[in-house]
């Protein structure tokens, strides 16, 4: 397959220090950090803030990282569409929930998003998944704003 290069059309990010500090939180919590959360969950969860964001970087490297970790070709075609499905677990529909729900500020349903997600997480997973949706936001809206867009090489 041809290799997929991005290029920033708006902003080389590096200018400031920022870039530096949103790479030391994928350090801490990106999808090669070692976290308490199952990978193939936390990998979820970081292609569904991609697919909301529309941040096609990161689509492309979370779809392939998804793919990398085991994940079921079908599971990751219709994650968009997880609510119809018998495919994902109840633990993986709450931490899926929860995740839109923090990405798309919803005030209303994000406290009973928060407890279901306590039926099946310890506090410690709990932050961890908050941790994910919070720098994968972050990081969609950094390429964005960049405007890193995939080009062939």
């Amino acid at each position: 397959m041809t290799e997929i290069i991005f290029e920033n059309t708006r902003f080389d990010p590096d200018l400031i220090e920022f870039h530096d500090i949103a790479k030391q939180m994928a350090k801490s919590v990106g999808y090669t950090a070692a976290l308490s959360v199952e990978k193939p969950l936390a990998q979820l969860l970081r292609l569904r803030v991609s697919q909301i964001n529309a941040c096609s970087y990161c689509l492309i490297l979370h779809t392939k990282a998804a793919a990398e970790q085991g994940i079921a070709a079908e599971k990751i075609a219709h994650l968009a569409s997880w609510r119809e499905s018998t495919l994902y677990s109840k633990e993986e529909q709450a931490a899926l929930a929860y995740c839109e729900a923090l990405t798309e500020y919803d005030l209303k349903g994000f406290p009973a998003m928060h407890e279901t997600l306590t039926e099946f997480f310890d506090e410690k997973a709990i932050a961890e998944i908050a941790a994910i949706v919070i720098n994968m936001n972050l990081w969609t809206r950094l390429k964005l704003a960049q405007g890193a867009t995939p080009k062939i090489d």
